[in-house]
């Protein structure tokens, strides 16, 4: 998968997942407000809608293709995997920093494998499949930004999703930002603090 590596100064590595039409430069500067001594590993998703990068297919907005979001987590796991041995980074210090069809990916990877990541930041995802057993994720700390007025993902979506992470054991905190779809800096500036807290233990 096509993606940049910047080695940090500490033992974390930030995960970053772009949003549709995004690529892997996208979420670098939101990284630095995370996290600045952090290593970076930033991917651009394989899939091309229209010429929009993406993670995995939609069959139409809001309606996943689950055959290929499965395929396509396998793939990003798999290139986690390697990527960690490429680089001499602990993937168990690595937290996924997604927006939108990344945060996607990336609740994805928690759906689908036994606590893939050290934790996830997740800014305005949806439910990533349903109907399927979730592994444990006992006190895997999330954190799920949303917009009560998105109009893609609606408040209804981002409570189903905290409810099925919680119910699997996450230890999840949800921000609600009076905004739509759009990232605010309100709602990085939250990210961060519940990154410092919940994963620096600071």
């Amino acid at each position: 998968m096509k993606h940049i590596f910047n080695k940090g100064t500490s033992e974390r590595t930030l995960l970053l997942l772009h949003g549709t039409g995004g690529d892997e430069h996208d979420l670098v500067p939101i990284a630095d407000m995370i996290d600045p001594d952090a290593s970076v590993l930033s991917v651009r998703g394989n899939v091309d809608e229209n010429g929009m990068n993406r993670f995995f297919r939609r069959l139409r907005e809001g309606v996943f293709d689950e055959e290929d979001l499965v395929f396509r987590t396998k793939e990003l796991y798999d290139f986690i995997d390697k990527a960690a041995t490429d680089y001499n980074v602990d993937k168990k210090q690595m937290i996924a920093v997604g927006y939108s069809n990344g945060a996607n990916i990336a609740g994805s990877l928690l759906y689908h494998y036994d606590k893939p990541l050290q934790g996830a930041v997740l800014l305005h995802p949806m439910v990533p499949r349903r109907g399927i057993d979730l592994p444990s994720m006992t006190k895997l700390p999330v954190f799920i930004g949303a917009g009560a007025n998105d109009p893609i993902c609606p408040p209804e979506e981002t409570k189903e999703l905290y409810d099925n992470l919680e119910k699997a054991g996450a230890s999840v905190n949800l921000y609600w930002a009076n905004q739509g779809h759009q990232l605010t800096r309100d709602e990085i500036t939250e990210a961060k603090a519940w990154y410092d807290h919940a994963i620096k233990g600071e």
